[in-house]
């Protein structure tokens, strides 16, 4: 006798929607057509986070209904920046999440960090201060790890590069001023804007971010190349050391 066992249940709210009936069109399909439309017509700022994250999700997962999806997500991870932002393997932790939606995920990350670098890329930083802060949040205020980097500039301050310096854990990334020096010297860089983030979501800067703001200050300034700023990013805003009168 083969005994029949109970399938576990599905997480509230995620449970592949009932099928239609023959000629039916699903309930969602309407929904789909509705926010679209809203989007079209009133623009992303007229949606809700969970909303913008639907119609992200429309392509990727057609034939279901994605809204309580995007709830858990935003749920999860806090907003729609977090969700796009957050690792790969933590997206996939979250049922109805596949290897492929991650990667569609990111894929809308990738786009934004590309359209934020255009906005800064033919123009001096100096004088592009408020996209060069949405470009620095785009890429790096919602990640998970403290990340350092360094932004070299010509001498018009254009950007000649933007180089992850360091990686390192929640709370801590390790920083080598001779580093930052070196490679500031084959860029033939005049001038750096520093920054790294704060996973905490509290970009105020800590004793150490001061200590060593400084003294990657004094090995660059004997060479004649300008620390402009130190910025931390986080979730809550951000900080200039330059600003705060901390260098």
């Amino acid at each position: 006798m083969v005994r029949r066992t109970a399938e576990p249940p599905a997480l509230p709210g995620l449970a592949e929607a009932a099928p239609a009936s023959a000629g039916e069109a699903p309930h969602y399909h309407g929904h789909r057509e509705r926010l679209r439309a809203r989007f079209a017509e009133a623009g992303p700022e007229a949606l809700a986070d969970y909303e913008l994250l639907e119609l992200a999700l429309f392509r990727s997962i057609p034939r279901r209904d994605v809204k309580p999806l995007a709830k858990a997500l935003i749920r999860r991870f806090g907003s729609f920046a977090e969700v796009i932002s957050a690792d790969p393997a933590r997206l996939t932790e979250v049922q109805g999440v596949s290897a492929g939606v991650a990667a569609d995920l990111k894929l809308i990350e990738a786009a934004g960090r590309r359209l934020a670098r255009g906005a800064i890329a033919a123009r001096p930083l100096l004088g592009s201060w408020g996209a060069l802060i949405e470009y620095l949040r785009a890429t790096m205020a919602f990640s998970g790890r403290e990340e350092f980097r360094v932004l070299f500039l010509d001498r018009r301050n254009h950007l000649i590069a933007d180089e992850v310096q360091g990686r390192g854990t929640v709370d801590h990334t390790p920083v080598y001023p001779r580093e930052v020096a070196r490679r500031a010297l084959e860029l033939s860089a005049t001038a750096i804007i520093l920054v790294h983030n704060h996973p905490s979501g509290d970009p105020t800067p800590s004793g150490a971010d001061i200590r060593m703001t400084r003294e990657i200050v004094s090995v660059l300034d004997p060479l004649g190349i300008v620390v402009h700023d130190h910025v931390i990013l986080g979730r809550e805003g951000h900080a200039s050391l330059k600003g705060l009168k901390l260098i």
